[in-house]
C-alpha cells in the first residue's frame, strides 16, 4: 500500500457542507506536513476531457522532430511551446549536476489574455508570453485548452482546502489566483534504446517551483518516485481517474516549512521493461499572481524564516536554472 493517501474531495464541489470540508481539509494537513504529497479523487474533471488531451498529446509527439521544433520554445526563461531532449535538466535548479532529463515536452500557459497593462507591461514576462501552437496537430490546442479549464477549477478546489487547513481565511489562496500563470505541460519520456547516460535520469531529482502541482499520472515501467523523510524513495501510485498533487517550494515558503515541498524524480526503466516503458505525464503548475507578495504565515508561533519577496521574483530565477542550454 502506497504512503500517499488518497484524498476524496467532492465535499469542495458544489454543496459540500462545511464540517465535511473541514475533515478533509485536516486529511489535507496531515498529507501537508508530513510528505507533501497526495492523490485527490472527486476532484471533478470529466474523464473525457484528460484522455482527450492524452490522446492528442501522443499524436503531437509521435510527430516528426522537424515539424515538432517549428514550435520550439522560442528563449530558455520562457515555458512555451516544444522544448526537444536535451534542453531541460531540472536538477540544475538545486545545484545539481546531471545529463539532460529524458524526456522531451510541450507547454503553454494562460492563453487569450485581456489587452490590458497587468499582461502585456514589463512585468508581465514571461509568465504571459504567447502559446505556440503547431499547425500540423489541430487537436492539440482545443484539447489543451479543455484541460487547462479543468485544471483552474481543481486548483481552486485546493486553494479553498490548503486555506482551511492552515485555518486562514477560505478565499485567501483563491484570491491570489485571480490572474494566475499557471503552466500546463505535456511530458514525454520516450522508451529508451540504449542505457542511458551515468547518473541521468528520465526527469531528475527536484522539488517544483510553484504552489502546487497537479499531474496526471501514468502507470509504467521507470515512473514518477517520490523520496520519504527517511530517504527512501517510493513509487506515487497511478490510480484511474485520480490525480497526484504535490506542494511547490512556494508553498513550503509560504507556510513557514510548515509544510513541505518534497523531492521527487521518475525513474530509469530496467532494462527488460524498457520497451514498453513509454509514458506520458501532464502536470499543471499552479503560479500565482505575480505582484502577490508571499509572507511567511506564522502558524506556529515563531519568527519568518523568509523575508517577503514577491511571486514574479521568486520563480524567474528559480526557472532560469533549470531551463537549459546556456544556463
Amino acid at each position: 500500500m502506497s504512503e500517499i493517501p488518497v484524498i476524496d474531495l467532492t465535499p469542495f464541489q458544489d454543496g459540500g457542507s462545511a464540517e465535511d470540508r473541514r475533515v478533509v481539509a485536516e486529511e489535507v494537513a496531515v498529507a501537508c506536513e508530513t510528505l507533501g504529497f497526495l492523490v485527490v479523487s472527486g476532484h471533478g474533471v470529466p474523464k473525457v476531457v484528460s484522455d482527450a488531451l492524452y490522446g492528442e498529446a501522443h499524436k503531437f509527439f509521435d510527430r516528426p522532430l522537424d515539424e515538432k521544433l517549428t514550435v520550439r520554445r522560442p528563449r530558455n526563461d520562457q515555458n512555451r511551446g516544444y522544448i526537444p531532449y536535451g534542453e531541460e535538466t531540472l536538477a540544475k535548479m538545486h545545484g545539481g549536476v546531471t545529463p539532460p532529463d529524458y524526456k522531451e515536452v510541450f507547454a503553454i500557459g494562460p492563453d487569450d489574455l485581456p489587452d490590458e497593462p497587468y499582461y502585456t507591461g514589463p512585468l508581465s514576462y514571461p509568465d504571459f508570453a504567447p502559446n505556440l501552437w503547431p499547425d500540423g496537430s489541430p487537436g492539440l490546442r482545443p484539447a489543451m485548452l479543455a484541460y487547462y479549464v479543468g485544471m483552474e477549477r481543481l486548483s481552486r478546489m485546493l486553494g479553498h482546502a490548503y486555506a482551511l487547513a492552515l485555518d486562514l481565511p477560505e478565499d485567501f489562496y483563491v484570491e491570489r489566483l485571480t490572474r494566475h500563470a499557471s503552466q500546463l505541460r505535456l511530458l514525454h519520456y520516450p522508451a529508451p534504446t540504449s542505457d542511458l547516460a551515468p547518473d541521468q535520469l528520465r526527469c531528475g531529482v527536484h522539488t517544483d517551483l510553484g504552489l502546487t502541482t497537479i499531474l496526471r499520472n501514468e502507470a509504467a515501467p521507470g515512473g514518477l518516485e517520490v523520496r520519504t523523510r527517511n530517504g527512501t524513495w517510493i513509487p506515487a501510485p497511478a490510480i484511474p481517474d485520480t490525480f497526484v498533487v504535490n506542494l511547490g517550494d512556494l508553498m513550503m515558503r509560504w507556510t513557514n516549512d510548515r509544510w513541505r515541498s518534497t523531492p521527487h524524480r521518475v525513474a530509469v526503466p530496467a532494462a527488460e521493461a524498457r520497451s514498453r516503458s513509454r509514458r506520458l505525464s501532464i502536470g499543471f503548475f499552479v503560479a500565482p499572481n505575480y505582484d502577490v507578495e508571499v509572507t511567511c504565515i506564522d502558524t506556529e508561533g515563531g519568527e519568518a524564516k523568509y523575508p517577503p519577496i514577491s511571486v514574479r521574483d521568486y520563480r524567474v530565477d528559480r526557472f532560469a536554472a533549470g531551463a537549459g542550454l546556456g544556463e
